[in-house]
């Protein structure tokens, strides 16, 4: 397995397209105050949490229907300006920069649920609804949508990038859980894909072609996802251990069991610090798990039993409940806000994350050599985890305005992933490529399949101004 082959790390070459003024007044024709180039706006519409940085878009739209969408994208079209789709803006990996100028179309604003059918478990919701807000709108119907990569994102902009996060072991992922869409194409037409059958053999899988585009196919006007019961009984875990490797070892033996855990999150013994001192908690400053277990109450209990025990083999130890729901709530708020405590700890910084992922065989390989190499480097890290699927998260801690430590992060960043891909992994599990790892995704699937999907990029967007310069370089 050779080195990544790019320096992914790299923004590529801005070469921004022009934006004609006639192209702005028709905007603001068409669109009035829901069109803005104020450069506050702009600014806020070109950036993500990611550390890259490229010049903001020249005009936000706000979008309030399909229509709204399927105009702004045909002005866009007639004038071979790129667009933008910009849901909750929480990505990491540049999805959102205007590498190539352009317009940005904000779809928060187009939040509702437009249909729940509860007895065939799905829900149709427009895409700028975040997650936190469709399960408070369907709560009272004894359902709840479960993936959860932890920010507040929006079903459209976790569709656009394939996410998954803390549930995944037990539900999977956007890919496994969305079932239909209505996209506006790079011409301005309105299609429909799927359905809200369980399956379909009718042609072309159209909606896993989307799903995970990046919104470099089209921009998702309208999502139907799978729902799921509320369980009957819900209850949460922590386990310290004495090392990383025995974490990890808990829990692949947890999954080659067969114990249908909900969740299983890893967070290293710097990250646990970070979060004490954020959350205000008191856990054990030691590598720690963070385990949820849903089902009947006899099941939850079996479930989680059974986890005890094999924590205990492996020199788990303080093993705690939380049962009640103020209790989860609060220990998973720490998890949820372990990137917010880590910047926190090392003021002025900004993070490069990774989220490599590797088959559950290799885990414990893929980490403790990883954490060898950053130990070594001095760059301030923290590490968490979706350990339960192979999944983990570094976060190199830097100051921007240090080349060296940039330089050093990268490095740590190229040698994960190379790591990642000898051992049968991916260079990333989540996030997505964005621009952060357009190399890595040429070394990971080789050059005839990005060909492949360069050719569908040409025949579904012949200007190529659907979110250009992200995942490969046309």
């Amino acid at each position: 397995m050779n080195a990544p082959t790019a320096a992914a790390h790299l923004l590529p070459a801005i070469h921004l397209r022009d934006v004609p003024p006639a192209l702005i007044d028709a905007l603001q024709s068409r669109f009035g105050t829901q069109c803005s180039t104020a450069q506050a706006v702009r600014e806020q519409h070109g950036r993500d949490e990611g550390s890259l940085q490229a010049p903001p878009p020249s005009a936000v739209v706000f979008a309030e229907s399909t229509q709204d969408v399927a105009d702004a994208v045909k002005l866009a079209s007639q004038y071979d300006v790129p667009v933008i789709a910009y849901g909750a803006g929480s990505s990491l990996e540049g999805h959102l920069l205007a590498v190539q100028g352009g317009i940005s179309i904000d779809v928060s604003r187009m939040n509702r649920v437009l249909s729940v059918n509860a007895e065939d478990l799905t829900v149709t919701v427009q895409p700028g609804i975040t997650r936190k807000q469709l399960n408070d709108a369907i709560k009272d119907t004894g359902l709840f949508f479960p993936i959860d990569p932890g920010a507040d994102a929006s079903i459209g902009g976790m569709s656009a990038t394939r996410a998954s996060g803390t549930n995944a072991v037990r539900y999977g992922t956007m890919r496994e859980n969305v079932l239909a869409l209505q996209v506006v194409t790079a011409s301005g037409e309105v299609i429909h894909t799927g359905t809200r059958a369980k399956k379909s053999s009718a042609g072309y899988d159209l909606t896993r072609l989307l799903v995970g585009s990046e919104g470099t196919l089209g921009i998702m006007t309208e999502i139907t996802v799978r729902l799921y019961p509320l369980p009957e009984a819900v209850s949460a875990a922590i386990c310290s251990f004495p090392s990383i490797e025995a974490a990890v070892h808990t829990v692949i033996q947890t999954i080659q069991l067969g114990v249908p855990i909900a969740r299983v999150e890893l967070i290293d013994h710097h990250t646990v610090r970070m979060v004490n001192a954020h959350s205000k908690l008191t856990l054990r400053e030691e590598p720690m798990l963070l385990m949820e277990f849903h089902g009947s109450p006899a099941g939850v209990k079996e479930q989680a039993e059974t986890v005890q025990d094999i924590a205990s083999e492996f020199g788990g130890q303080a093993f705690e409940w939380a049962s009640t729901p103020e209790e989860r709530t609060r220990l998973w708020t720490a998890r949820h806000n372990a990137y917010f405590a880590a910047v926190q700890s090392r003021p002025g910084c900004r993070a490069i994350s990774t989220d490599t992922c590797v088959p559950i065989s290799r885990l414990a390989d893929c980490l403790l050599e990883s954490v060898d190499e950053v130990e070594a480097s001095g760059i301030p890290y923290f590490l968490v985890g979706h350990v339960g699927d192979g999944n983990f998260h570094f976060g190199y801690l830097i100051d921007p305005d240090n080349a060296d430590e940039r330089t050093r992060a990268e490095q740590l960043n190229h040698q994960l992933v190379a790591r990642a891909l000898s051992m049968g992994g991916t260079c990333t599990g989540e996030h997505g490529v964005g621009i952060h790892k357009m190399g890595f995704l040429l070394d990971e699937t080789g050059a005839g399949a990005v060909n492949m999907m360069r050719a569908i990029k040409r025949a579904l967007d012949p200007k190529n101004i659907l979110n250009p310069g992200k995942i490969f370089a046309m």
